[in-house]
């Protein structure tokens, strides 16, 4: 989402520092500026996003041990815990 947001921000920002004539006559009188931080802001949010999505992944494994009392041999169970939501437990 917040890729998707940074890009549209850079956008916006490119159009009014590029493409929009300040000339014209507008309410606001530095569009081109507008324009800038706008980009600025749009990069930003952008590598932000980016960071966040490729951080790495926090997986925790519990290990718990018995002993089986009618054989006397000892049963060891694993199980891994993922905090990324896409990725299935098992």
């Amino acid at each position: 989402m917040s890729i998707g947001a940074g890009i549209f921000m850079i956008v916006v920002g490119a159009v009014l520092a590029f493409a929009i004539d300040p000339n014209l006559g507008g309410g606001v009188a530095n569009l081109d500026l507008i324009g800038y931080i706008l980009i600025g802001a749009g990069v930003l949010v952008t590598i932000i996003g980016t960071a966040f999505m490729f951080k790495k992944r926090k997986t925790t494994t519990a290990v718990s041990s018995s002993v089986d009392n009618a054989t006397g041999e000892r049963i060891d169970r694993r199980e891994t815990i993922s905090s990324n939501p896409q990725t299935p437990l098992t």
